[in-house]
């Protein structure tokens, strides 16, 4: 592994190892954190298999960042409005109206916008002879599928659980589209990572970065 993919995976498990640092609902954030060990275990797998990009591969590890310290609050009680009102004065909640916690949404999100160029790399190197724009599209579908599958999941879960945790799991917040919610978020992520550019800046002929 490289100098500069070393640095962000062991930067990831130290945001791991610090987020479970006196824990407020150990039992219910590791729930979340099976999905991180799962995560770091395919990531370190696929790349030897499958060389990434040392910038897909430090998105898909910030990625991983961003759940952990999100889980470390269940996703619906990340205090980011006091953070950033601590930080800036400003608040999101205010500014916008925000009547839920939005952390998971962000989440979503953020897992489009991290796997779609690792995703995208992997169809070309797989089958050299799709173009971009097919090579993406793979990209796209599986984010969406992943999406619906990790719904599924947390619903299956839920139903093992009573129903105030299975709420503290979920984060729905009283939302009865969330799951919708969620899954479109995270294809609106990939298709902001559509590479219109990073096609040029990084030609998949080149060796993995």
């Amino acid at each position: 592994m490289q100098r500069a993919k070393r640095i962000a995976f062991g930067l990831v498990v130290a945001v791991f190892l610090a987020s479970w640092i006196s824990p407020h609902w150990p039992a219910e954030q590791a729930l979340h954190s099976s999905l991180t060990v799962a995560g770091l275990w395919w990531l370190l797998r696929h790349d030897r298999r499958w060389p990434m990009r040392a910038s897909d591969f430090a998105l898909i590890c910030g990625f991983i960042a961003a759940h952990c310290i999100a889980a470390r609050w269940l996703y619906s009680n990340l205090p980011y409005d006091a953070w950033m009102q601590a930080l800036t004065g400003w608040s999101p909640q205010q500014a916008f109206g925000w009547q839920r916690n939005h952390a998971d949404r962000v989440i979503h999100l953020l897992f489009g916008v991290c796997f779609a160029p690792a995703l995208r790399q992997y169809a070309q190197q797989r089958w050299p002879r799709l173009s971009q724009r097919q090579a993406f599209a793979l990209a796209l579908m599986s984010i969406m599928c992943a999406s619906l599958v990790y719904e599924w999941l947390e619903w299956a879960i839920a139903l093992t659980m009573s129903p105030q945790a299975a709420e503290a799991y979920n984060g729905q917040q009283g939302d009865m589209w969330d799951a919708h919610a969620d899954m479109l978020l995270a294809t609106l992520g990939a298709l902001v990572a559509w590479p219109r550019r990073a096609v040029a800046a990084y030609p998949l002929s080149a060796e993995a970065a």
